[in-house]
């Protein structure tokens, strides 16, 4: 199945975007992960307080949990000030940095920890998964500081190809951090973004066509951006949104995953073309039938398994500085 996504939505001469059936866009095994997530988390949790939403994300992800495969061993750190969680299973040449998702609001390293043991597990490489501060306590530029001191603590005192990897607002952070570090370190070896939200056009496209998505709204997107910065969107902060530079040149080489049925879906094709146009190496993938957060999908779904799969064989080629789509 690979239904229109983004034509003939409209109502005729009125420019609103018409409800979706989105049981025409997602098979049984999605439908079947969504409704065993509305049951541990509710559609409109972001109503919920601050403290609230914590406990019910902390409780849907120990939900999805599957824990460590055979042979991965962890150690928390400490990476300058910032908490870490380091994976290894035997000895790696490689680090992956990865950085969680949770809308800048929620999420640690529980919430992703059998990702991480995952991806560990199946590349090879060593994984560092970063603590950083939330909002509304620590606004921006809080996330984004840590990650980059938790970068820097990792080129300093781990040898060899460093890849940068996040989904959702980690894969923000993820971005951030690379356009940062340009011109800084030459072992950055490439970035791998999971339905990461870069700072694209709230008015158009994905935003408007899928702004009642399962999983994640635009409404949702707008709650988290004011948590996230208490108010006011800074204008032209690459640190804050990606897409905010002006200058895509000299980046990491970039594979950028996102789901169909999602309203950050349209920035993976934007920061795609933004790269692509400054002479970058840079890959976007769509998948069909899936949602924002399919992640937590990978035992569930054979779509969300596949994915996860590409991602790590991905990962494993970006440490290797072996680019997987020429």
């Amino acid at each position: 199945m690979s239904p229109r996504c983004w034509a003939d939505l409209s109502d005729r001469g009125s420019g609103r975007p018409r409800p979706l059936n989105y049981d025409s866009y997602l098979d049984e095994e999605v439908r079947a992960f969504i409704a065993r997530t509305d049951a541990l988390s509710p559609p409109d949790a972001v109503n919920l307080s601050i403290s609230d939403q914590r406990r019910v994300y902390d409780d849907l992800c120990r939900a999805f949990d599957t824990g460590y495969p055979d042979g991965v061993a962890t150690r928390d750190l400490d990476a300058g000030g910032v908490p870490v969680r380091l994976y290894e299973a035997g000895a790696p040449s490689v680090s992956v940095i990865y950085l969680h998702g949770g809308g800048f609001v929620v999420g640690g390293l529980e919430s992703h920890d059998s990702i991480c043991a995952e991806i560990c597990s199946g590349t090879g490489h060593r994984v560092i998964s970063v603590d950083y501060r939330l909002a509304p306590e620590h606004p921006h530029p809080a996330s984004f500081d840590d990650a980059v001191t938790a970068t820097a603590w990792v080129l300093e005192r781990f040898p060899g190809p460093v890849v940068l990897v996040g989904d959702s607002a980690g894969g923000t952070l993820a971005a951030a951090v690379t356009h940062a570090m340009r011109g800084r370190t030459d072992r950055i070896t490439g970035q791998l973004l999971i339905y990461p939200g870069l700072g694209g056009d709230m008015t158009r496209g994905s935003y408007v066509t899928h702004a009642n998505a399962p999983g994640l709204t635009t409404a949702d997107i707008g709650f988290y951006q004011s948590v996230r910065t208490g108010g006011a969107i800074p204008e032209g902060d690459p640190s804050y949104a990606p897409l905010q530079d002006s200058d895509f040149t000299g980046l990491p080489h970039t594979i950028i995953v996102t789901a169909q049925c999602d309203p950050l879906a349209d920035d993976g094709a934007a920061y795609r073309d933004a790269i692509r146009a400054a002479g970058g190496k840079v890959h976007w993938i769509s998948e069909a039938g899936l949602i924002h957060g399919y992640l937590r999908a990978r035992t569930l779904s054979t779509r969300a398994r596949d994915s996860f799969a590409t991602i790590v064989a991905d990962l494993q080629c970006l440490g290797q500085g072996v680019w997987p789509y020429d």
